[in-house]
């Protein structure tokens, strides 16, 4: 496989296998990636990676949390509060596709909810990853964070695995930061859920559009 077949591979999945991925593996991985850009060669991220017991243990917290209807400041914005067209318009069609795809109506707030929940489960996934960054950092490092994850989900594709990148962990970032034992000076930025698809998931068919290069390509020569 190469970088361009990585890169038209990739995909966000909701639905897992519960087939483990061998430790090795992943530190194999995280090591890597850690190839990836960052100005002044700062490598600001601090990786976490769960399995097993461990990452049980999140699970079992984080639904007891939910079910109690407990919720935490978010560390972040996930999204600007004054979204605008066409971002805006993005989001939403995306979210149609989705819901779409998993037969759930749009009306069906009940449903919906449930499957938003199980991003907190980690839909599923055998193992998981947290990335953290130190809170002087600000968003040229944040962009390395990405170029980092990135490079892990190319690399993960190519061993055959599947990700799910998941900046909704941002908020419960006190309950993970707590397990985690993350110290002070570092935040939780987001996520990822790592393991084999699921292709029996009706969420797994989906494939995100992406806009047409009119929109947001400018060629000057």
């Amino acid at each position: 496989m190469n970088v361009t077949q990585a890169v038209a591979a990739r995909r966000s999945v909701r639905g897992f296998l519960d087939t483990p991925v061998e430790p090795v593996l992943l530190e194999r991985l995280a090591h890597q990636a850690a190839r990836a850009p960052s100005g002044g060669n700062l490598q600001p991220w601090h990786i976490d990676i769960l399995t097993g017991e461990s990452l049980a243990q999140l699970k079992a917290i984080i639904a007891e949390k939910q079910a109690a209807g407990m919720m935490e400041a978010a560390a972040y914005d996930i999204y600007p509060r004054e979204l605008t067209t066409p971002y805006k318009d993005r989001r939403f069609q995306v979210g149609m596709a989705l819901y779409a795809a998993m037969g759930i109506e749009r009306s069906d707030a009940d449903a919906r909810n449930r499957e938003f929940r199980r991003n907190f489960q980690f839909f599923g996934a055998p193992a998981a990853l947290f990335c953290t960054v130190d809170r002087r950092m600000g968003p040229p490092q944040w962009s390395d964070l990405g170029m980092y994850l990135q490079s892990f989900m190319l690399l993960a594709v190519e061993a055959g695995l599947a990700t799910c990148a998941q900046e909704c962990w941002a908020m419960y970032p006190d309950t993970v930061s707590g397990f985690l034992g993350t110290p002070a000076a570092r935040m939780l930025f987001c996520g990822m859920a790592i393991g084999y698809a699921d292709e029996s998931i009706p969420a797994n068919r989906l494939r995100a559009d992406r806009a047409p290069a009119g929109e947001w390509l400018t060629l000057r020569g």
